[in-house]
């Protein structure tokens, strides 16, 4: 089951990350890796989620690899490093649509949500570059996961994707 699009207005929001570069066949890799490393480093410095569990797409080449952050919103920034990062998702609008469905079903569900952009005449926040799409913030959010659902088919994910800003959209 799937929600309608709809364009929601998000605040600017501190938080921490751990960047991979994947292929498709990969995408569990940094949930696997990346949140419980993160979890891990923000309890080490008393930092407090915001927010639940985020992958951020930052660049996209289907046919090859992603940049993707697996990450969480923060109550505050802390100390960098190696690794994990801090960082500010940025404010603006966004176009957003859950999912209620096994992960596996996502590339679709995306391709959905982009098909209504492009049909609604909304460009998205992003650059085509030699590499791949580059994004300012594409978010797919874990709202209902492994923690709260064993059962990946209950699971409910948050696509969040910046909209380039527009003249008189607040």
């Amino acid at each position: 089951m799937l929600t309608l699009p709809e364009n929601v207005t998000r605040a600017a929001q501190p938080y921490a990350y751990m960047t991979f570069e994947v292929r498709m066949d990969e995408m569990m890799k940094p949930a696997e890796e990346g949140f419980p490393a993160v979890f891990d480093f923000l309890a080490r410095q008393n930092i407090e989620p915001a927010g639940m569990p985020i992958y951020n797409y930052r660049r996209i080449d289907m046919a090859n690899t992603l940049d993707v952050e697996a990450g969480v919103p923060v109550t505050r920034m802390g100390q960098d490093s190696d690794s994990i990062k801090f960082g500010t998702l940025p404010a603006g609008e966004f176009v957003t649509m859950r999912w209620h469905g096994h992960p596996d079903k996502l590339e679709p569900v995306t391709g959905l949500l982009i098909g209504w952009v492009r049909l609604t005449e909304q460009p998205l926040d992003m650059e085509e570059g030699p590499r791949g799409d580059l994004f300012a913030c594409r978010l797919e959010i874990f709202e209902i996961g492994p923690d709260e659902e064993p059962d990946m088919n209950k699971w409910v994910t948050q696509l969040a994707f910046k909209l380039k800003d527009r003249p008189g959209v607040a």
